[in-house]
């Protein structure tokens, strides 16, 4: 079992938004967001969408988000 819980996109947006990544432009539902000393990250998720502990797990890996900052 992962250790990711499946989440709302809504929930998983405001973590990364807490732990430092800000929005740099928005088209639709893509939003690039980015933060210092990293890449920018391309979240493409509409709010109400549940996202799954293998994406989660993904876009971890890819944003430096752990468990904890759900």
């Amino acid at each position: 079992m992962s250790q990711w819980p499946s989440s709302k996109a809504t929930r998983v947006l405001a973590a990364l938004l807490r732990i430092g990544w800000k929005i740099k432009r928005q088209s639709g539902s893509h939003r690039t967001l980015s933060r210092q000393g990293w890449p920018d990250f391309v979240f493409a998720f509409h709010d109400r969408e549940e996202i799954g502990p293998r994406m989660l797990a993904r876009i971890a890996r890819h944003a430096g988000l752990k468990p904890e900052d759900l």
